[in-house]
Formats: C-alpha cells, sequence, structure tokens
C-alpha cells in the first residue's frame, strides 16, 4: 500500500515538517492520531478549511485516526498568524453556536463512526485553568526572545501585538499537550501560517512529557500570483449553501484562472494523480473541461452528487443561452469597474434593459431580473469581475430578454 505522506506530497500538500523522514516512516508503519485545530471564528467553514480536511481524509483512509479540534476556547483570544490587526471579539454564545455549524460540515468529509475519528473542544480544558498554576507548569517554558521571532507575531509588532494575542501561541502548544496526554495524539497538521504555533507544541510535548511529537504544514490555497484562493468580489467562498450557493461554489471553480487548475485537481479531489496531470496539460479551450471535472468534484465533495449535476446542468444550460443568444445586444465594460463591482441598477441602465431606476427596482422586486441564471434578489446587488465566464456575463430580463456584458 502506497505510503499515504507520498501521496500528500505528490499531490502538493507538504511544505513544511518537523522531521520529515521520521514522519514519512511513522505513517508508514503505525496507526497515528493526529489533528488539525479549526477556530469558529464565523459561522461556516470556507474553502481553506476545506483543504486541511481533504489532507485529514486522505490520512484516515490510509488507517490514521484524525482528532478535529475546535477551539472554543482559542477563539476567546484570537490567531495573530497572517493578520495586521487585532480579531474581533466574539461572544462565548456565538463561538459555541459556530463550533456546532463546524462539527456539521467537517462530518462530511472525516469519519466520526465507531472511533473512527475524535471530535474535540480546547474550551473543555482552556477555560477552567488557573493563572498562576499554568504560568507555573506551562508559561515556564516558552522563551520570550524566542516568541518574538516568530512570523506569526513578527508582521504584527509596527501596529502593536496585544498581550491577549502574545498567549495564542502558548494555548495552541497546550492544546497539543493536552491531546497527547489525553488521546495519544503525536502530530499536529495545519496551514502553513501555522508553522511557528506547531513547533512550539512539539517542543513543549518533548519538554513536559520527554516524547517525541511530529508536526506538519500545508500550502496554504494560493493562484499563480501568490494571492489566496476562495475569495470573490461578493466575499468568501463559504462550505454553508446559504452562504455560497452549490451553484455560485461550482460557478467559483469553473472560473478559475488556467494555471491554477492541475493545482486545484491535486489538492481539492481525489481524482488519480495520472488522470489530475492528464487534465492539467489541456490548453486553449480544452482547458475547460478540466475546469468542468474540477467544480464537479469540489462541489460534490462539499455538497452531494444531486447538487454538482444540478449545477453542471445549469451551467451548461447557461452556456446554451450563451450561445442561443449569441445576438443579442452586447454592451462594454471596463474590466477595472467590474473588478471593483457594479451595482445593479447602474448595470441595467447602462445596457438600456431598463428605462429608468424605478423600473428596475420594480424588476428586481418581482424576481424578473437575473445575472448567470442566478435571480437578483436584492438592489444592492453588485456584478463583479468573478461573474464573468470567458469574459463574459449574462443578463436576463423576465424570460427572453438577454444582454452580455464584456470586459474589456
Amino acid at each position: 500500500m502506497e505510503n499515504v505522506f507520498d501521496v500528500l506530497k505528490e499531490r502538493g500538500f507538504i511544505a513544511q515538517a518537523t522531521h520529515e523522514d521520521e514522519i514519512r516512516e511513522l505513517l508508514g508503519k503505525e496507526k497515528v492520531v493526529f489533528y488539525t485545530g479549526y477556530d469558529p471564528t464565523a459561522d461556516s467553514l470556507h474553502v481553506g478549511h476545506f483543504l486541511q480536511a481533504v489532507a485529514m481524509r486522505h490520512l484516515q483512509l490510509a488507517g490514521h485516526t484524525p482528532i478535529v479540534l475546535i477551539g472554543g476556547g482559542t477563539t476567546m483570544i484570537g490567531d495573530p498568524s497572517g493578520r495586521t490587526d487585532m480579531r474581533q471579539m466574539i461572544t462565548p454564545e456565538t463561538i459555541k453556536e459556530n463550533g456546532e455549524r463546524f462539527k456539521a460540515q467537517l462530518g462530511r468529509f472525516i469519519d466520526f463512526t465507531a472511533d473512527n475519528a475524535i471530535m474535540a473542544n480546547n474550551a473543555d480544558w482552556l477555560m477552567n485553568l488557573e493563572y498562576i498554576p499554568f504560568l507555573r507548569e506551562i508559561g515556564m517554558h516558552f522563551s520570550v526572545n524566542r516568541m518574538l521571532t516568530a512570523e506569526c507575531f513578527k508582521s504584527r509588532m509596527e501596529k502593536g501585538l496585544s498581550f491577549l494575542e502574545f498567549n495564542y501561541m502558548i494555548m495552541q502548544a497546550y492544546d497539543f499537550l493536552e491531546l497527547n496526554r489525553r488521546h495519544g495524539c503525536v502530530m499536529q497538521l495545519g496551514g502553513d501560517d501555522q508553522w511557528s504555533n506547531i513547533i512550539a507544541g512539539t517542543d513543549l510535548i518533548r519538554r513536559k512529557e520527554g516524547k517525541q511529537a511530529y508536526g506538519m504544514t500545508f500550502n496554504l490555497l494560493t493562484t499563480s500570483d501568490g494571492k489566496k484562493m476562495g475569495k470573490t468580489m461578493a466575499g468568501a467562498v463559504w462550505l454553508d449553501r446559504e452562504k455560497t450557493t452549490p451553484y455560485e461554489f461550482f460557478q467559483y471553480w469553473r472560473n478559475i484562472e488556467d494555471a491554477s487548475v492541475e493545482k486545484c485537481l491535486a489538492l481539492l479531489t481525489f481524482l488519480p494523480m495520472d488522470e489530475v496531470r492528464r487534465l492539467g496539460a489541456l490548453e486553449g479551450s480544452e482547458i475547460n473541461h478540466a475546469k468542468e471535472v474540477l467544480a464537479y468534484e469540489v462541489t460534490k465533495l462539499v455538497h452531494s452528487k444531486e447538487d454538482a449535476d444540478a449545477a453542471m446542468e445549469a451551467a451548461r444550460a447557461l452556456f446554451t443561452n450563451n450561445n442561443a443568444s449569441a445576438n443579442a445586444p452586447t454592451t462594454e465594460v471596463e474590466l477595472s469597474r467590474l473588478e471593483s463591482g457594479i451595482a445593479i441598477l447602474e448595470v441595467l441602465k447602462e445596457t438600456g434593459l431598463v428605462p429608468s431606476s424605478s423600473e428596475a427596482r420594480r424588476l428586481i422586486s418581482q424576481g424578473g431580473i437575473s445575472v448567470n441564471d442566478i435571480k437578483v434578489e436584492s438592489i444592492d446587488f453588485n456584478v463583479t469581475a468573478d461573474m464573468l465566464n470567458d469574459g463574459v456575463l449574462m443578463i436576463k430580463k423576465g424570460k427572453k430578454t438577454y444582454h452580455q456584458v464584456k470586459a474589456i
């Protein structure tokens, strides 16, 4: 059986590992208990979290035991990693509600039946800590000088790092120690921005327990120019269907840049790598087939086969409509304007689909305006660049009146 470390490496997951050769050997010969943590700072997971869940699923399929740690306690502090400002404080009630949503969403990818995985919440041990005993037992093992060199803190030094956030690394390291003591967890996984926090945990276990622990980080999901993927002009691409519909989710992956197709197929689907490389090598208009496969597979994983089928059908119907309405009027709009977002009322007037703002408001209130077959439900709707399909988006008034908007 192929070593899961090699699978993760071939598919492009692994960024850094504390002991690469030892981790590979361990994953090849023993059943390993490992964990990934999720701080419930929002009411849904997003596509960055999804990449971590796919990695956990690869490890679980190879016979290892995942611990999904919900950060009910650490969210009370806020992770400073990758941020230039302090996170907004969230109430305990909201954190609890968000955590329940995370559990439900992660259950789609991780098998929690028959002790195949463990769900934990660090609020169970962090919220009841006594400050002085904790400082004496745990705080004494952390060097402030060393902590200040960590990447997660360095980016905050100019604007100011609160003492509250400074504790985050210690809290996360303590999580690893607790999971090691409670469940025999020997490995922590996370995004590459968590490297400093992860090695702090392996070091704490070595100091307190005299045991070897391991850490491994995964590459963040980025575009070819280094920008984080999973963002649109409308906000994050969420896994919650109420926040990002299955069709919108499908369309996001259908419209990604050509250069990212092979990488996303490797990281976000379970297709064999031979097929991933074949699809990734397609060029010209044929790469659209690879994008369709990517969108279908990821939508099927996150939502369901039925949702993926429906989204595929809707996307193809839109393409057919686009072809059928090739003679429809076209309005050219500068791409920079679309990247900033253009109010739907303004677009409707520019295209000449409506004679006035009042008529536009009436049509929208009656459900008579669609953009790419998605009904516009508010006059606050913005038409944005991520809605473009090969440089064009389609606006429909009523059932038969089409108008193309072309980016230039």
